[in-house]
Parts: C-alpha cells; structure tokens; sequence
C-alpha cells in the first residue's frame, strides 16, 4: 500500500466488461511529507477520489481482484481512501488546509 496524489482521470472508449461503470485514474506516489516518488499508476477508483487528493492506494493484483470479486480480473492498483491527514513528528498534510494557489471551499 503507498500515499499517493490524484493526477486525474483516465477514459477510455473501450475496455473489458469487468471495469464497465469503474473510474480509473491517475496517481503519482508521495512521501508521507508530499514529495513525488516512484512512477505514475493508474488505480481503479473505490473511494470517489478526484483530482489532486492524497489517497491510499494498494498495488498488490490479488488485493485488487478480490475487491472485484474477479480471480481473472487484469486489475493492479486500487485507490481504498482518501486521506485527511498525515501525521509524522508534527502534521505535514492536512486537506482542510488550503494549498498555495488554491482557493478555500
């Protein structure tokens, strides 16, 4: 399992009936601290994460299929969570926390 951030959304006009009606979309790794690690994935979506949220991502396939309830489901990554917050020595992320360049809700 790994933090990662949501990129955006994947869309295809074609894919196997298993994901019919799933959103895929694209996260990138972090550090518990928010810096980028490891390369871009794309997830199948459980969690109705959207763009720029930190989420939990499992990247095992037998994990992934049994979500699914598919043995042959070609599925890796699943996004499980979005995250509040992270909390190491002192709280270095917090989505309430407005970001630079991003307005409040």
């Amino acid at each position: 399992m790994f933090l990662a951030e949501v990129l955006g959304t994947v869309v295809t006009p074609v894919q196997i009936p298993v994901l019919d009606g799933e959103r895929l979309l694209i996260v990138r790794p972090l550090t518990p601290d928010g810096r980028r690690t490891g390369k871009t994935r794309v997830a199948l979506d459980r969690a109705s994460a959207g763009t720029g949220d930190r989420v939990l991502v499992v990247d095992e396939g037998n994990s992934a299929r049994g979500i699914l309830q598919d043995p042959k489901a070609p599925v890796k990554c699943v996004i499980l969570g979005v995250v509040d917050y992270v909390d190491t020595e002192t709280r270095v992320y917090d989505h309430r926390r407005p970001r630079a360049g991003k307005a409040s809700k």
